[in-house]
């Protein structure tokens, strides 16, 4: 073997070490985001989560998630909206950057590229203002999910300032809302993401001396009908996605308002 053929392993070898200590840099890296995704943080779980069908529950800064693999979305973002996280600052609005703490890999924001329907919130924005790292961290993809624009711009908008009314009347309400990932369903880009056929959002207030719950079940299209006509009971959320949505309550309290689809403890005018 001369030594120019020696010099040419040499280098190779050398190319193989670099690019393998850096692999095993990218890789460390990612199991640490992914670990520091596993930690509760803050005040997200500060009442109670709901059970997970996935068991990949990632907590960020201002919510927690359930990430469904099979739909490329969360099941579930559930977070605490304080009266004093509401604030009227505008943020400049980012980019939607890939989850990075999903294990499974969270879906790409392209797949939304002219898929006819918006990255629609889960989490919105407007509920996490009083910070701008709590704001640009709903820009994250795990946070998404497909909507047509009239929907989101309409009814599932009017239902997310309905409640931060409720926030702030109340002194904070816990919100757990997502798609019902169940049945046949469109999907977009690809890696497939589901187009749910129905959003729910789901509110409890523990600040009042009396707990209560409401629980909305909305139609993917728009509508100009009044928010109550879209109240259900929690009982009825659960058999459509097969989530347990308050498991930490007392049996007997959580029967009682989970049954139920009256609404007039909620104020709506």
């Amino acid at each position: 073997m001369n030594r120019k053929t020696i010099f040419s392993l040499i280098a190779i070898l050398i190319l193989f070490a670099v690019f393998g200590y850096e692999y095993f840099l990218e890789e460390e890296t990612r199991k640490e985001i992914v670990n520091e995704g596993e930690k509760v943080k803050g005040d997200t779980n500060e009442y109670f989560l709901p059970t997970s069908s996935t068991g990949q529950i990632i907590h960020h800064e201002g919510y927690s998630l359930s990430y469904n693999e099979a739909h490329e979305q969360a099941e579930w973002v559930a977070y605490e909206l304080k009266k004093s996280h509401l604030s009227s600052t505008n943020f400049k609005r980012p980019y939607f950057e890939i989850d990075k703490t999903v294990k499974t890999g969270a879906a790409h924001w392209r797949n939304y590229k002219d898929s006819g329907y918006d990255r629609g919130h889960l989490c919105p924005a407007g509920d996490r203002k009083f910070s701008k790292e709590a704001h640009d961290e709903t820009f994250l993809t795990s946070n998404i999910s497909p909507q047509k624009h009239d929907f989101n711009s309409g009814v599932w908008n009017r239902l997310e300032q309905k409640v931060r009314y409720w926030a702030n009347k109340y002194d904070g309400v816990f919100v757990v809302t997502g798609g019902v990932l169940k049945g046949q369903m469109k999907s977009i880009g690809d890696e497939e993401v589901s187009v749910p056929n129905q959003f729910y959002k789901i509110l409890i207030d523990n600040n009042t001396g009396v707990t209560k719950m409401i629980a909305f079940l909305l139609p993917h299209e728009n509508s100009n009908e009044p928010l109550y006509k879209f109240v259900v009971s929690v009982d009825k959320v659960e058999k459509l996605t097969g989530i347990d949505f308050f498991p930490e309550l007392e049996d007997s309290v959580e029967n009682q308002l989970e049954a139920s689809n009256n609404y007039k403890k909620w104020q709506f005018y």
